[in-house]
């Protein structure tokens, strides 16, 4: 049975009556091939998901052995790093929990302390710190975590014995 499109006047926008039927054919759909699927590899969608934040599936994929967590990716860092740099302390918990190394270094010597430290995460540093994070481990340029603290995060700078007296 072949179906059809009636063109009310009412859409004609007032040039010209339009009322005419118009085939609408469809293809079956056993008929359509998927064009392409995209699978992209485990490192690439386990890191995605330590960005976003998606604790089940990062869960899942560590569960699966899907990943190692002290794989440094393309990025130059390891999920640790990127979990630090979302600010997500339950990401970070979670990886900890799987056996992330508080201690891992990326491509330039950075830890995830010295990351939470310079991108103004408190909350992230005490919790590094409160389970044995190395304060005194310096990058590749020569700076601790306490020496890229923003010097307008008072809470950092008293968590490291920085702040100055009022």
């Amino acid at each position: 049975m072949m179906k059809y499109y009636h063109c009310p006047a009412s859409q004609t926008l007032g040039i010209k009556p339009c009322i005419q039927d118009v085939p609408i054919t469809c293809k079956g759909a056993a008929s359509l091939k998927p064009i392409r699927s995209v699978h992209f590899p485990n490192d690439i969608l386990f890191q995605d998901y330590v960005r976003q934040g998606e604790l089940e599936r990062i869960g899942r994929f560590i569960r699966a052995q899907r990943v190692t967590l002290d794989t440094i990716y393309h990025s130059g860092m390891a999920a640790i790093h990127e979990a630090v740099l979302s600010g997500n302390l339950e990401c970070v918990k979670l990886l900890v929990q799987y056996g992330a190394d508080i201690h891992q270094r990326d491509e330039e010597g950075w830890t995830p302390l010295h990351m939470a430290c310079s991108d103004g995460f408190p909350h992230i540093a005490r919790y590094l710190l409160s389970l044995g994070a190395d304060p005194e481990l310096e990058n590749n340029c020569g700076d601790k975590p306490a020496d890229l603290i923003d010097e307008d995060n008072k809470e950092l700078l008293e968590l490291f014995g920085l702040a100055a007296n009022d």
